[in-house]
């Protein structure tokens, strides 16, 4: 098989320039992955998915095995975690550190029965997901950055690189979610922008309870983006879980172009609107977002 096309699911038209990620296979020699279990956990119930879930020790990126695996016909809701990742990556193919043992290193696979266009949801869908898994199985209420990073205390725990897929089944979408368990999940010197559940619950975390409610968050957030009105619905949800949705003066990177201006919503298709200095109104749908401290 040869390299995977594998385009990243962001707030904007799926249309833009595609990378390429070398199959898992290829690496696999330097890393074997070794599956430590194969099933489904506790009561978990996801309407309309039948997740399995499959654990590994270590792997170079649950994103790109789980790529791998749909592209050989894995079904909807197959699911990976591994206790480590030698190349996590998030946006823009950052790295992502991954640690053993320090993260909930997450990937789902998804075949969504919606137009694409609505793809670019799917970031917000899994956001929502995972901030109720961290009150849930945590106790860690979380604020969204615009568009796919959970803050707690504006310090970074949880990131979320949705990526679309070519499969012979068709075009799927593989949902991967970072959450930062321990201290240990970063380098000190990030210590100032990042943070953990055991820091901000003030208790050693529970990586199976908080699995377990984000499976169960995504069957609900999942199923409801297919419902009639299941868009507006969940832009309205994300809407109220960010402080970064409106009245937030911000600075937006995109390449070799930077902007500042308030925050007024989001569009129905994830795109944030910014109101600049001079009055105009510019629509976000790709870029890096940073809170600014008002000068008065």
């Amino acid at each position: 098989m040869g390299n995977q096309l594998i385009t990243e699911v962001v707030p904007h038209s799926l249309s833009h320039k595609r990378h390429k990620t070398h199959e898992t296979k290829c690496v696999a020699k330097s890393f074997p992955p070794f599956v430590l279990f194969y099933g489904t956990i506790g009561d978990v119930h996801m309407t309309g998915l039948k997740p399995k879930i499959l654990r590994f020790e270590s792997l170079p990126s649950t994103n790109t095995e789980l790529a791998r695996m749909a592209s050989e016909g894995a079904d909807e809701g197959l699911s990976i975690v591994a206790d480590e990742q030698t190349a996590g990556r998030g946006r823009l193919q950052r790295a992502w550190s991954s640690p053993k043992g320090a993260g909930l290193y997450f990937s789902i696979l998804l075949r969504p029965a919606i137009p694409q266009e609505h793809w670019p949801l799917i970031t917000f869908m899994a956001a929502l997901a995972a901030g109720d898994a961290l009150q849930e199985g945590a106790g860690v209420h979380t604020d969204i950055k615009w568009p796919n990073d959970l803050l707690s205390n504006e310090r970074k725990i949880c990131g979320i690189l949705a990526e679309a897929i070519e499969t012979p089944a068709g075009r799927a979408v593989v949902v991967g979610i970072g959450i930062n368990l321990t201290q240990n999940a970063f380098p000190p010197e990030l210590e100032t922008v990042a943070t953990s559940v055991s820091e901000a619950s003030g208790r050693s975390p529970e990586r199976e309870a908080i699995l377990a409610a984000l499976l169960r968050a995504v069957g609900r957030w999942y199923s409801l983006l297919h419902e009639p009105d299941g868009r507006e619905k969940i832009v309205a949800a994300w809407s109220n879980r960010s402080s970064y949705a409106t009245g937030r003066l911000v600075q937006v990177s995109n390449g070799d172009e930077v902007w500042q201006g308030t925050t007024s919503g989001v569009e129905r298709d994830g795109a944030l609107r910014l109101n600049t200095a001079n009055g105009e109104i510019r629509l976000v749908r790709a870029g890096d977002v940073c809170s600014v401290r008002s000068s008065n």
